[in-house]
């Protein structure tokens, strides 16, 4: 049997590829490489081509043996789908409805998708628990949440199931320091500090320094990738196993202000890190901390890499041995 993996190349996908290529499982890995990267591929089969490309699928499934499918691909710029919601609505939901067409004709019935905390909106109660209500607060949480509800609908009507988990923060890299973190333009905080530690950006911009939290600063909670990888094996064995649709958050359960991170990468890199005070963006919570009691408790998901440090240590082996990411 294989695995066909959406978005493999990308960050959390190609660190779940290789995961899923060291315990021996064969990995058709589709990405369309606008944001992957080819030296992601772990050892994995690349196809690249488009999740809304319903003859490539096709071709795919008559093809290749496939009894799950991880579905990462998907845009994920929370301001871009403020601006261009269309595009994200295409991408995020359109287009996986393409796949999860195609899946049903190949009568492929398994997937894990990759979700987002974004589905939550401003917390009512923290840490967050799957069952608290949804309310997104822009379109690339919306469209999240919409594909969470079709595969609700979908295990009810034809029987596809499927185990939706819901990201924090993904941060670090995998600790060979081989794959990591590669975006532009970069949004994801722990890089940015980085960044500047080596020279190649000018300061960190906080936004907002009066929130109430320990140190006015943003807390957010931030989960190693490689714990997010995992996770996704763990929701593998669990669908082939038989379990029903579902949703888990992934998360640490500790949060961390902004300025721990900054903190905490200086003491890392041993350099010192420049920081600027900016406005509050709108619709930032002050404190975004997720409960993953539930996955522990029903598929026996323990991160490896919980604190800050070791999460940083490991980013900071990749962005400094690859200051132009895999170029």
């Amino acid at each position: 049997m294989a695995v066909l993996v959406t978005g493999g190349l990308g960050y959390v996908g190609s660190h779940s590829v290789k995961q899923l290529v060291e315990r021996g499982e064969h990995v058709i890995n589709l990405d369309n490489l606008i944001f992957g990267h080819k030296q992601a591929a772990c050892g994995s089969e690349v196809i690249i081509g488009d999740i809304g490309d319903r003859a490539l699928l096709r071709d795919i499934f008559s093809k290749y043996d496939i009894d799950a499918v991880m579905h990462f691909a998907a845009l994920a710029d929370v301001p871009e789908s403020v601006a261009d919601p269309r595009k994200y609505y295409d991408t995020n939901v359109a287009k996986s409805l393409a796949l999860l067409d195609v899946m049903l004709e190949s009568d492929v019935k398994m997937m894990i998708f990759s979700s987002s905390a974004a589905t939550f909106g401003d917390p009512q109660v923290v840490p967050i628990p799957e069952d608290h209500p949804k309310n997104p607060t822009n379109p690339y949480g919306r469209s999240k949440l919409m594909l969470e509800e079709i595969l609700r609908e979908y295990e009810r009507a034809y029987g596809l199931r499927a185990i939706s988990l819901r990201y924090f923060n993904a941060s670090g890299a995998d600790p060979s320091g081989e794959i990591g973190e590669d975006h532009n333009p970069e949004h994801h905080l722990i890089p940015i500090v980085l960044q500047v530690a080596l020279g190649q950006r000018e300061q960190v911009s906080i936004y907002g320094t009066d929130w109430p939290t320990k140190d006015g600063t943003c807390v957010r909670d931030y989960v190693h990738v490689s714990d997010l990888a995992q996770a996704h094996l763990l929701a593998l064995d669990a669908l082939r196993n038989g379990c029903q649709t579902t949703e888990y958050n992934l998360g640490n359960g500790n949060g961390y202000t902004v300025m721990e991170v900054v903190r905490t990468a200086e003491n890392v890199t041993g350099r010192e890190i420049k920081t600027v005070s900016a406005d509050r963006r709108p619709g930032d919570p002050a404190v975004l901390v997720a409960s993953s009691e539930k996955i522990v408790k029903e598929l026996g998901w323990k991160p490896k890499y919980p604190d800050l440090e070791t999460i940083i240590e490991t980013a900071w082996k990749w962005h400094s041995t690859h200051p132009n990411g895999y170029e």
